[in-house]
């Protein structure tokens, strides 16, 4: 969605617009980049646990009642399962239903309400962030652009985020100042039904060919119904993590692979090491993972008990996007002593603790309340299913 540039929730840095107007979701985009890396692993290929054209029927039942062209959701839905040898189970089928519905309510480039004036707003935060007045700005945008129009005209009638990313690859194309404010990146980052993230798209697509041709870009593709599902269902299910609710999955799409294990790591760890570490599901600093943050240095305080030095708890820690994490001294230690502690096991899922705010919002609202969302969502697809 539309990353221009605003802080908007707190352990993270800075996110997409449309993370507020669909009020969740660009806590991933810093926290993105710590997860790139293991997302693209591939999990092991496993046998369909059903039909062909019973995962179709599903996928259809799937579908609320309002969406246009059925046909062409259920195959690119379909296919999305079939070519990352996804199992196309009840359960993954309307995980993949209930955020599709939570991100877009199924609308490939929908309509954002206001969305000229967000842009606006965050343009002239861009500018100021760029130290370039805010006059030189608005003066830029008054040239003409290829479509024979002023790019402040197409601001002031864009409606979706396919019209605002057009208008910012002219611009950065076209206008020195494009480059300046944008640095030849558009801005808008996270995009179509499943609101992919483009940084994420291009390095799954890297470790994995793509298996649609490449019209334009990645970065494109991911506009389109096909694309964005194809790399949102790869997203939310083509990983491996032990969880025994998909509301752990949820949460992990807002906030990054694997977070919801790592928060209950970090729970686990505060409660033994009796440091404060906010369980948000980032194990290393996102601005800067060479500076020990609070998990580090809670880990350091108990590394004479779990027999570890500094180096090995670093690069235990620079593994939390991985499945490998599970399998570090660090962890199975962390958790053996929590375990010691109270009469049941320590869970090994939580949701993390973050919160998402930003202009477009009258309160403030949390990956917890993100995650818990799509879960109803996903309660209902199931009993239809039913």
């Amino acid at each position: 969605m539309l990353a221009l540039i605003v802080h908007f929730h707190s352990p993270h840095g800075f996110p997409d617009v449309r993370t507020f107007l669909r009020l969740h979701r660009s806590v991933c985009i810093v926290t993105l980049m710590s997860w790139l890396a293991s997302c693209a692993s591939t999990p092991s290929p496993v046998l369909p646990s059903v039909r062909p054209d019973q995962a179709r029927a599903m996928i259809g039942a799937a579908l609320p009642r309002s969406v246009h062209d059925r046909a062409g959701w259920t195959d690119d839905i379909y296919a999305a399962f079939a070519l990352q040898s996804i199992d196309p189970s009840p359960e993954n089928i309307c995980a993949a239903a209930a955020v599709i519905e939570q991100e877009s309510s199924f609308h490939v480039d929908p309509v954002v309400p206001g969305l000229a004036a967000i842009a606006w707003r965050e343009i002239d935060l861009r500018a100021a962030h760029a130290g370039v007045p805010r006059l030189i700005v608005h003066g830029a945008l008054q040239l003409r652009s290829p479509s024979g129009i002023t790019y402040t005209e197409r601001i002031d009638a864009a409606k979706t985020e396919k019209d605002l990313s057009d208008i910012f690859e002219d611009f950065i194309a076209a206008v020195p100042m494009g480059r300046t404010l944008f640095a030849a990146h558009d801005p808008v980052r996270t995009r179509g039904p499943m609101q992919v993230n483009v940084a994420f798209a291009e390095q799954y697509a890297a470790a994995r060919p793509y298996p649609y041709p490449v019209k334009i870009s990645i970065a494109d593709e991911v506009f389109s119904r096909r694309g964005s599902l194809y790399f949102g269902i790869g997203h939310l299910l083509a990983y491996e993590p032990h969880y025994d609710q998909y509301l752990y999955r949820f949460a992990d799409f807002n906030a990054g692979q694997f977070a919801s294990r790592n928060a209950a790591f970090q729970r686990a760890l505060s409660r033994v090491s009796g440091f404060r570490v906010i369980a948000d599901g980032a194990l290393l600093p996102h601005a800067d993972e060479k500076t020990p943050g609070e998990t580090e240095l809670a880990a350091r305080a108990i590394k004479l008990r779990l027999d570890l030095d500094d180096a090995t708890i670093h690069d235990a820690l620079a593994q939390a996007k991985k499945s490998s994490f599970e399998h570090t001294v660090l962890y199975q230690g962390v958790f053996s002593l929590a375990d010691k502690l109270q009469t049941a096991p320590a869970p090994r899922a939580a949701v993390p603790r973050i919160v998402l705010h930003g202009p477009k919002l009258s309160r403030d609202l949390s990956t917890d309340w993100y995650a818990r969302r799509v879960n109803e969502r996903f309660d209902r697809c199931l009993q239809k299913q039913r």
